[in-house]
């Protein structure tokens, strides 16, 4: 998404040439790839922290830990236990 600078094409060639002023003509080229290198590991970064992100939300699958499915399967095992001793008695009232 890029937003409107809100700056005329007149604007942006003084500021070019206050740069070239200020730097140089050949320091410029250095300063674009030093800047494009900058973004580049910003951009390579966040792209990391969002892949990571997603990695550990797909760990938290609770069909994929074996722990988890332990617990289930236990639990449905007492469920089950539970439901065998108290037939008896629910048919008794």
């Amino acid at each position: 998404m890029m937003l409107p600078l809100f700056i005329s094409g007149a604007e942006i060639a003084f500021i070019g040439f206050i740069l070239v002023m200020i730097f140089g003509a050949d320091k410029i080229p250095e300063i674009a790839r030093g800047l494009g290198k900058g973004m580049r590991q910003v951009k390579d970064a966040t792209n990391d922290i969002k892949r990571e992100i997603t990695q550990s939300g797909h760990d938290l699958d609770p069909n994929k830990h074996s722990l988890t499915r332990d617990i289930k399967d236990t639990v449905k095992e007492i469920k089950e236990d539970i439901d065998d001793l108290t037939g008896p008695i629910k048919r008794s009232f």
